[in-house]
């Protein structure tokens, strides 16, 4: 139970606001210096503490948790590892490659297959077995590998944004302000589209540093061959799921969480494989951040914060505030802490929800280390040789990120 004490409440506050700053400050470092803690455990451990200090129950702490989301990114990491596991990412993306194209033309047709896989299964996963084939694809043609793997993030960065289940955040958003999947899926569609021309516009128009890719470290190909059953049963899954969210009223993560089970019931793949491939640290990271915020919100602080701001007109909600903050707590923090600091204060207003899900996705693209799937594809890069530092990447990030702002500004302001 809370003290009652006013002094002890205080003190109980400020030691929950500290432990709130040192769990953002984990969020923008990747961890805590001296500490072998990544962002998982930074947030794991500030939950544990904020139920110390506040004297938040168990169950409080668990009601804290959107746990619909939770179930919700579960379900589609498994149907994900249903599609790596049956080799099905591999397959296309070799098929794409064996195409006799000139190389405008297939990063056309990369970035492409990049943005519609990432609106269903995840930009994270497609980068994760996609940057391995392309690499070794340009290395084989002799092209310059940069534009490529720099497209090939970005894109699935800015594909990921065309639904509610392309990424993390846009599931929490969805999920929190119960948007409409198919009225998003429109209001989305057409800046994510626009975006995906300028990106490719960028890549194929400005010239590239040239790369000599340095030895590799490992020259080894790991991707799975393709299985034709086990690949069609992800796709018919994915493709039920699909039709269920655009047509059908109903809690999206029950219907997630039946396609997984189906694909769960198997008897070629263990269920372990697909354990392997759930990305529990991101689980975690959700859980202890739900925990930590709930708990600074119960001091009031975030709440003054916005009252003090509107009072100076000021309004998070409005969507030029909206945009700033978005774009700069994403690159300090990462986009599902920051999608988690706003959302409380947008009113439930679904056109803040659309441009909060649009806005803090394709600022990813901005800094390297603005995304996970920009980091995915840099390491898996350099493993083939190929290095990608910030500078390299700032050159397409920087200019795409604020092209595609200014779409999204332009599109919800004239044309949404």
């Amino acid at each position: 139970m809370p003290s009652t004490d006013p002094m002890i409440h205080a003190a109980a506050d400020w030691a929950v606001i500290v432990v709130f700053g040192v769990v953002y400050l984990g969020m923008f470092l990747g961890g805590l210096p001296r500490l072998r803690l990544d962002r998982s455990g930074v947030a794991l451990l500030g939950a544990v503490a904020v139920i110390a200090i506040s004297g938040m129950g168990v169950v409080e702490a668990a009601e804290a948790i959107d746990l619909p989301t939770i179930l919700l990114l579960f379900a589609f990491m498994v149907i994900s590892a249903q599609m790596r596991l049956g080799g099905f990412y591999a397959a296309v993306t070799r098929r794409v490659g064996e195409l006799p194209l000139p190389d405008a033309a297939l990063l056309a047709a990369l970035i492409a297959v990049a943005a519609v896989l990432s609106a269903v299964f995840s930009n994270d996963v497609v980068c994760l077995a996609m940057t391995p084939i392309v690499a070794r694809l340009c290395l084989r043609r002799g092209t310059n590998p940069l534009p490529f793997l720099i497209g090939l993030a970005c894109a699935a960065n800015i594909g990921s944004a065309a639904t509610l289940i392309g990424n993390p955040q846009n599931m929490l958003i969805g999920s929190v302000m119960r948007l409409d999947f198919a009225g998003y899926a429109r209001a989305a569609l057409v800046p994510v589209l626009i975006s995906l021309v300028l990106l490719w516009g960028w890549l194929v128009c400005v010239p590239h540093e040239r790369l000599e890719p340095l030895p590799p470290r490992d020259r080894r190909s790991e991707d799975p061959p393709l299985d034709v059953w086990q690949t069609t049963k992800g796709l018919v899954v994915a493709g039920a799921l699909m039709g269920l969210f655009l047509f059908r009223d109903g809690p999206h993560e029950v219907m997630a969480l039946v396609g997984a089970a189906l694909l769960l019931l198997s008897r070629r793949l263990a269920s372990a494989e697909f354990m392997k491939l759930v990305d529990w640290p991101l689980l975690i990271l959700f859980m202890g951040l739900f925990v930590v915020n709930h708990a600074f919100e119960q001091t009031g602080l975030a709440t003054q914060a916005v009252a003090w701001l509107a009072g100076q007109g000021v309004h998070l909600a409005d969507p030029g505030p909206l945009m700033v903050v978005g774009v700069a707590l994403s690159n300090l923090v990462s986009n599902v802490p920051a999608v988690m600091l706003l959302l409380p204060h947008l009113s439930g207003e679904p056109g803040a929800g659309v441009l909060l899900a649009l806005v803090t996705t394709f600022a990813g693209n901005l800094l390297l280390v603005g995304s996970i799937a920009n980091l995915i594809v840099a390491d898996l890069a350099r493993a083939q040789g190929i290095v990608i530092d910030w500078r390299r990447h700032a050159t397409v990030g920087v200019p795409v990120t604020l092209l595609s702002l200014g779409v999204i500004w332009i599109w919800l302001r004239w044309g949404g």
